[in-house]
């Protein structure tokens, strides 16, 4: 029997099995497993110790595998994993820290929006779609004028030389305004668009300002354009205004494009009828952040990022200053107007502190600025400048000594474990009144918080993330082999997988299993057309995407959606390679070395005779690529019934295709698989696949090592996660409070060395 894995101290060595390490395996990889010169990354790995074992036996060492078999190969096996391998090992050795950590670009912005936008509850984003509608009889929005209002799904409207309500309104000349809110999914850069003959203007967060005035036409254009950055999870106030006057006919459309995607009509579910308020957004771009260990860690602070957040602060500054009397609820001429700007600084700073003040900070970034300065609104902008360029608002989890800062560390914690951004005024409430050291509480505002969209953003930027689909920006195919594989499609997969990941991890059965067992996928006309699928009648108008329901024995969720499959392809035909390390990867937690050297694939014209399976065998079968490539290829190869597009085929160059592959399990065990369901319905049912989510979305969701926070708790969220019927919306609930509930003073493995300051390449 081998030694029993989890245990918290090493047995003692057996000499014969370092003996065999020190002859055989040292020189490459180091006497302790440091690594080498040849072999530079440290013997460490998520392998179990019957895995490894195994390993050992099939293909060390590199230059002579079967000089170490059998018991030798399991005795030295052992060694290794109890003294520098296993997770518990690199524990022993290197504890695990909760780091310093900063801010990362996108807590930054999502954390002024909040700061800067005050604290008043916004209107919940309800079931009630589109936008609200006034048609007025005449050109001008006089209210006597007003004949109907209404509710309008989307912006649409090809009225011809007709009028919008004939009997009611004239056809040669009337207006139209709609209201209401757009909702964005993701943050990024958006191109907002009208098309029209006629008069339009449209108002976009900036309610003083249009971002489309073409209120009186000039030339023949009938598209015009506005770009502008927003951040996801948020509603944003939206007017649009339209009129036709002397012109033959009329028609008016509101579109988008999304990042990365085509422009298209705003589907009416980003379409709010209530109103909202706008929302600050810092568009200050900042580095790219560290992602080495595989989440967003705002592990360092370079020379780029410093001037960034100068920037972002100073444009921050600049929009209180410009709008203080608002935020501040006062009038140039009010007599108290000095001491209400002081008091919205104070609010400010407590809220960026994310704690009450003390009185040296109260004096520091309040008093003296308005000591200071005989001007109010410049006093304001001094204060909010200094606040935001504090250590206290850039560092989230700065040691505290005082007791009476836990309830307040700890609401921020969940706070940016869910929304990436500060405590809103009802998790405030309960900090300044303690209660957010009852677990009881803190779990009730986790839950209330979870159905807020930034905790939707905050998911889906795990998401984008967790299936790479930020690798997936521009999918080409070869159009001689694909016709109809355009940018339009690939825009049309990606919004089938949004809505099949929002039905999922957001419906009545948010059931994480579905993600990998589900029999349908959402799509449109052009999507059916490509993929040869049968829509049910009568899809509506406002609802071009609608759910079909596939072969079982075929699809299954995530892993056959072909936007996916498209994805981890080449241009002309699949590769079972990058479907393999994604599945290894993000769906069981592999960890994958780098291969040794870049090798371009073989072309599939220097060997037409060969399959693509037949390929790949041929060009991963040295020694040194099987190291790594006897996982990654049996994974890939159960998806090969799907080609380049992530059609569905049974046959590759008039061969049956073979989706047949192996696993070996932790313990050892290898087992058979043929084809993606069965792939599915493993993944779905294996513990492996469970703890790597888990593992994956705590990272993301707090920017620390999950180990950093007890030796078993990857054990317990993933014990929990299996009792809760698997709900990903429930999980992030366990992690926030988890993450909330280790309050920073009190962890003494804390590190609180500054973080490390790097200059530009």
């Amino acid at each position: 029997m081998m030694a029993q894995q989890g245990a918290n101290s090493p047995e003692p060595q057996d000499p014969q099995a370092v003996q065999i390490y020190q002859q055989k395996c040292a020189r490459c990889h180091g006497a302790e497993g440091e690594g080498t010169a040849d072999y530079p990354k440290p013997l460490a790995g998520t392998k179990s110790l019957e895995e490894l074992a195994r390993f050992i036996e099939e293909t060390m060492p590199e230059d002579d595998p079967e000089s170490c078999v059998g018991q030798e190969a399991e005795r030295v096996a052992r060694y290794i994993y109890e003294a520098f391998y296993s997770p518990i090992a690199q524990a022993r050795r290197a504890p695990p820290r909760i780091a310093l950590s900063r801010l990362t670009a996108n807590q930054l912005r999502q954390v002024l929006a909040d700061l800067v936008g005050g604290w008043a509850a916004a209107p919940a984003w309800d079931d009630q779609r589109g936008l609200e509608a006034e048609y007025y009889d005449g050109r001008s929005f006089r209210r006597d004028k007003r004949q109907i209002q209404r509710r309008d799904p989307l912006i649409d409207f090809h009225f011809g030389n007709e009028s919008p309500a004939p009997g009611t309104i004239g056809s040669e000349e009337f207006a139209i305004r709609w209201q209401g809110g757009l909702y964005v999914p993701q943050t990024g850069e958006y191109q907002i668009a009208i098309e029209s003959d006629n008069g339009v203007r449209l108002w976009l967060n900036d309610m003083n300002a249009p971002l489309i005035d073409r209120w009186v036409r000039s030339g023949d254009e009938r598209l015009h354009r506005a770009t502008l950055f927003l951040l996801g999870g948020r509603v944003y106030p939206l007017r649009l205004e339209f009129m036709k006057f002397k012109e033959k006919t009329a028609s008016v459309r509101l579109l988008w494009r999304m990042p990365h995607r085509v422009l298209e009509p705003i589907p009416n579910r980003y379409l709010s009828p209530h109103r909202y308020q706008p929302v600050f957004v810092a568009t200050t771009p900042f580095p790219p952040e560290d992602r080495s260990q595989g989440y967003t860690r705002g592990s360092s602070v370079s020379l780029e990022w410093q001037q960034a957040l100068v920037d972002a602060a100073l444009q921050t500054a600049s929009f209180v200053a410009e709008n203080a009397d608002r935020l501040a609820g006062t009038r140039p001429d009010a007599g108290d107007r000095a001491e209400r700007l002081k008091e919205y600084c104070r609010l400010l700073a407590e809220r960026a502190f994310r704690r009450p003040l003390n009185a040296q900070e109260q004096e520091r970034f309040v008093d003296r600025p308005f000591q200071l300065h005989a001007s109010p609104v410049d006093a304001a902008k001094q204060s909010v400048l200094a606040v935001l360029l504090s250590p206290q608002f850039v560092y989230v989890n700065l040691p505290w000594e005082d007791s009476s800062i836990e309830p307040y560390a700890r609401a921020a914690q969940l706070s940016l474990a869910l929304w990436d951004s500060l405590p809103d005024e009802p998790l405030w409430r309960a900090a300044r009144e303690g209660k957010t050291m009852d677990a009881g509480e803190l779990r009730r505002q986790a839950e209330r918080m979870v159905r807020d969209l930034r905790a939707r953003a905050k998911l889906g930027g795990f998401v984008e993330q967790w299936l790479k689909l930020d690798q997936m920006h521009d999918v080409v195919k070869d159009p001689q082999l694909y016709p109809g594989f355009t940018p339009e499609l690939v825009s049309d997969l990606r919004a089938s997988l949004d809505l099949f990941l929002d039905d999922v991890l957001w419906g009545a059965n948010a059931d994480w299993r579905r993600l990998l067992l589900a029999d349908y996928v959402y799509a449109n006309a052009r999507m059916a057309e490509f993929y040869g699928w049968q829509l049910p009648e009568t899809p509506g108008d406002t609802q071009p995407f609608v759910k079909v329901v596939l072969e079982r024995d075929r699809y299954a969720g995530l892993l056959t959606h072909p936007l996916l499959m498209s994805g981890f392809a080449y241009t002309s035909t699949s590769s079972p390679i990058h479907r393999g390390v994604f599945v290894a990867r993000s769906l069981l937690g592999k960890f994958l070395r780098p291969p040794p050297e870049a090798v371009a694939p073989l072309a599939p014209d220097l060997h037409p005779e060969l399959t693509t399976r037949a390929r790949v065998e041929l060009q991963t079968s040295p020694t040194q690529c099987q190291t790594c490539h006897a996982m990654i290829n049996s994974l890939g190869f159960l998806l090969e019934n799907y080609d380049a597009v992530g059609r569905y085929r049974l046959l590759e160059k008039n061969r049956p295709i073979d989706a047949s592959g192996r696993y070996r399990q932790p313990d050892g065990t290898d087992v058979a698989l043929q084809g993606a369901r069965a792939l599915a319905e493993y993944l779905a049912s294996s513990d492996e696949s469970a703890r790597a989510f888990v593992l994956q979305l705590f990272q993301h969701a707090v920017g620390q090592p999950l180990a950093a926070y007890g030796s078993n708790t990857l054990n317990e969220l993933t014990a929990r996660f299996r009792e809760q019927g698997y709900s990903v919306p429930d999980l992030l609930v366990e992690i926030a409070c988890r993450a909330a509930s280790l309050p920073v003073a009190t962890n003494p493995a804390l590190s609180v060395a500054p973080l490390p300051t790097t200059t530009p390449h």
